[in-house]
């Protein structure tokens, strides 16, 4: 039976990604690391911000402080807020779907985005009000694959909720582009939509199922996957 749907944010709400790419690639440059296309959608797509600079700078063999790594989640913060207003583009089906859900359904979102750069957004597409919860980089220990941040979502929807009979993650959907999330969503005990606007369905075989776009999808193909 499904009781919530959890969200992906970048990826899936949000076509950004091409964004952080050449934004993770602006700060390493300055800091003399080389990231190459093929080696983010390969290895770095589903890591948040923390994830992904830990991983470049261990990769390249160099030591990264705790307020170093902050001084590069700051920088790229900087510039993902000046590019995002000339460059935010909502992948279809998105602004149909989330309302309609949300009438029926609690709605989460669960990303390894900073939660002013998911709130400045679903303010400017006019989605805010349709999320009873947010859980963001800053809230988590350990990113996707974990399932922290997907637990952590479904315990906010049921605080906000106060019902008597909590929602159990096996009643939970997450939506995901990323191999990252879908295994993290698995191991959290949520059934997974994957969606493929950043990796080809081949990659992505760990999902429950698999769509091309969210557009034309509803409530009864979502019911559909955790029946």
């Amino acid at each position: 039976m499904l009781r919530a749907v959890i969200f992906d944010f970048n990826g899936i709400i949000v076509d950004d990604e091409p964004i952080h790419f050449e934004l993770f690639q602006r700060v390493l440059k300055e800091e003399g690391i080389k990231l190459t296309e093929a080696d983010y959608y390969a290895r770095y797509l589903g890591c948040d911000d923390r994830g992904a600079f830990t991983t470049a700078y261990r990769e390249h063999g160099r030591a990264l402080s705790h307020s170093k790594l902050a001084q590069l989640i700051e920088r790229k913060a900087a510039y993902y807020r000046e590019d995002i207003k000339s460059k935010m583009r909502v992948f279809p089906g998105v602004q149909t779907l989330v309302p309609h859900l949300a009438q029926k359904l609690p709605l989460a979102i669960a990303s390894g985005a900073l939660r002013n750069e998911i709130e400045i957004i679903l303010s400017g597409i006019g989605l805010s009000a349709h999320f009873r919860a947010i859980v963001s980089a800053e809230d988590v220990t350990r990113g996707k694959p974990e399932p922290e941040i997907f637990l952590k979502a479904l315990a906010q929807l049921n605080a906000a909720l106060n019902s008597d009979h909590p929602i159990s993650p096996s009643e939970c959907l997450v939506i995901e582009d990323s191999k990252e999330g879908i295994r993290g969503a698995r191991r959290a005990g949520m059934k997974c939509l994957a969606v493929t606007n950043s990796h080809p369905a081949r990659l992505l075989d760990e999902a429950d199922s698999i769509v091309d776009s969210l557009e034309g999808i509803g409530q009864p193909q979502l019911e559909a996957i955790c029946s």
